[in-house]
């Protein structure tokens, strides 16, 4: 049964389906003429008629296949042109709708099944909607008409040959839900190959490094392996439609030539009559080997419509109000109150409270695990907190349209990332057009304007993708630039400074001083170097505020942040101790 949403598609351009199917209709009509011309210039040539009749009617089938012959081109054009706008309104809105889901939908499903989805299913859904659909109506009006016109040619002859259709109908039933399971096999293993590819193909640094190309290569093949095995098995369910085809049709001729032969003796119907009979079985081939591929098609396109719906229907956990606020103007004034959050259950905040002005620079300090990243992504509403209330100049950010809060907060992650384009074109992204000399001035404050005199191209080098033909020091760089160029009201830096060396992390953090000053600024870090000068540092620990206070006053404290302060000097004294000669 295709879907409610093809269903939406399909309707949107009814207009074009049903002009197609009038077309298809007078295509087929054009069609059924051809064999009359025939059985008329037959039983002429047997009653001795004049050369100028045989050369009408010569005439007549040539203007006949070429008018039948420009029906069908806008027939197909109006079908075909309808499926590849169904095709790519589906990709959009598949597209969009990916953009819409939150981040931990992504974290449970592979990027691979994600492509196969946008690409093979997709491919699978326009074949369905266009040459299914067309074929499939064309099909049904081919055989009521030929049928119809076989009666009027010799009644008992047209059911003997009609009565051996119904054959077609058991292979179909029997063959045709197998194709559907097996196909649906074949979607799922090539998903597993995608994922396994693109994973692959991303982490290549790392293959190589620790040597395990063969072993990536082996694990690849037993996937490509099953992917064979499963659309070998397709390929036989399939390829035995065909078969059965031919013997049907073959099975029918024998009855025609039989049964036919023998009406023309007794003088039952003439020899014309008997060929232009011949011609409908012949027009009747295409129907039922069209019947057998439409199948196949409905088959394939419901299940990849099927893996579509899926992606659909997941709904995304952090979402726009009903009723937005649109605020004037974002100051920064942030405020956790009573705030916890937790990854399927397992704690990872517990009842957090924090007051952060606008304006103010707030550095988050503590062990691995304690909670810092998923502390600050509660703000531009990355996560939802499981309780509590995060606000943004005291309004819940639940309460804000998402473009609109996160339009003023700019994040640069543990882990940087580059698209795969121009150095120029990602520290612009996100920005407005014509921002140039904003871009200019963040790389920079970000120490990077250095490395890209040395770039070949400037700011027009290709980065490749994830960045990969830039060091990590100039990948977190260029996306501390991508952050500052944005302007935001909120600045949050989550580790964005671990993969520079001390004296260039000294040179950046000058910079941001400045820029920091007038901006509502969170700095996680585990370096005391990089926080010791924030207006404020909180120490969290097992998911909860333990300290707060500025550098010099959690020193006197001498708790946790003292000891990983000791912990550092000790760490730098020996790196010291290494470098000297």
């Amino acid at each position: 049964m295709i879907s409610r949403r093809l269903r939406t598609y399909l309707v949107r351009h009814r207009r074009a389906y049903l002009i197609g199917f009038l077309l298809g209709v007078a295509s087929t009509g054009i069609a059924l003429v051809n064999p009359w011309v025939l059985r008329q210039a037959i039983d002429g040539i047997r009653a001795g008629a004049p050369a100028s009749t045989l050369l009408r009617l010569a005439a007549a089938y040539v203007g006949i296949a070429a008018a039948g012959g420009c029906v069908r081109y806008f027939w197909r054009m109006r079908i075909l042109g309808a499926s590849r706008r169904i095709e790519y309104e589906i990709r959009n809105d598949f597209f969009a709708h990916l953009q819409r889901l939150d981040r931990g939908f992504f974290q449970r499903t592979r990027t691979g099944d994600l492509m196969a989805r946008a690409i093979n299913d997709l491919n699978a859904v326009s074949r369905l909607a266009g040459a299914g659909l067309m074929h499939s109506v064309n099909t049904v009006v081919m055989l009521l008409a030929v049928s119809t016109l076989m009666v009027t040619i010799d009644a008992s002859l047209a059911l003997a040959v009609l009565g051996i259709l119904p054959l077609v109908t058991i292979v179909f039933v029997v063959l045709g839900r197998r194709v559907h399971r097996q196909f649906e096999a074949v979607q799922e293993q090539f998903s597993a190959i995608s994922a396994r590819a693109q994973e692959n193909f991303s982490g290549v640094r790392v293959v190589k490094a620790y040597a395990q190309e063969d072993a990536e290569v082996g694990a690849f093949a037993a996937l490509n392996h099953e992917y064979v095995r499963r659309a070998l098995r397709l390929a036989r369910t399939s390829g035995a439609l065909w078969p059965a085809m031919t013997l049907i049709l073959g099975m029918a001729s024998a009855v025609v030539l039989w049964q036919g032969g023998l009406a023309v003796v007794a003088g039952r119907i003439t020899l014309g009559q008997l060929v232009q009979f011949f011609g409908y079985l012949l027009m009747l081939s295409w129907p039922m080997i069209a019947l057998g591929w439409t199948t196949n098609l409905f088959q394939q396109g419901l299940a990849s419509m099927k893996r579509l719906d899926e992606i659909f229907a997941a709904t995304p956990a952090v979402a726009d109000p009903p009723q937005p606020v649109e605020p004037a103007a974002v100051r920064g004034a942030i405020e956790f109150r009573g705030v916890s959050f937790a990854y399927d259950g397992v704690p990872v905040l517990r009842d957090v409270s924090l007051t952060i002005p606008a304006g103010t620079t707030l550095a988050i300090v503590g062990p691995t695990g304690a909670g810092k990243s998923t502390l600050v992504a509660l703000i531009p509403r990355l996560l939802d907190p499981t309780a509590g209330t995060v606000l943004v100049d005291g309004i819940d950010v639940r309460h804000y349209r998402l473009e609109v809060l996160r339009r003023q907060i700019a994040v640069v992650p543990q882990e940087p990332f580059l698209f795969s384009d121009t150095l120029e074109e990602n520290l612009a992204f996100g920005t407005e057009p014509g921002d140039g000399r904003r871009v200019r001035d963040a790389a920079e404050i970000a120490q990077l304007d250095r490395d890209v005199r040395d770039f070949p191209l400037g700011y027009g080098t290709m980065v490749g993708e994830r960045g990969v033909t830039l060091s990590g020091g100039q990948k977190q760089r260029a996306t501390i630039a991508r952050a500052l160029a944005r302007d935001p009201a909120i600045l949050i830096l989550d580790d964005a400074l671990s993969s520079v060396d001390a004296r260039t992390e000294e040179e950046i953090l000058r910079g941001l001083r400045r820029f920091m000053a007038t901006r509502t600024s969170l700095i996680i870090s585990h370096r005391i170097s990089t926080v010791r000068a924030a207006d404020r540092i909180v120490v969290l620990d097992g998911g909860r505020i333990i300290e707060q206070g500025t550098h010099d006053e959690l020193l006197a404290a001498g708790g946790l942040y003292a000891g990983l302060h000791q912990k550092q000097l000790l760490q730098d004294a020996l790196e010291a101790d290494e470098r000297a000669p």
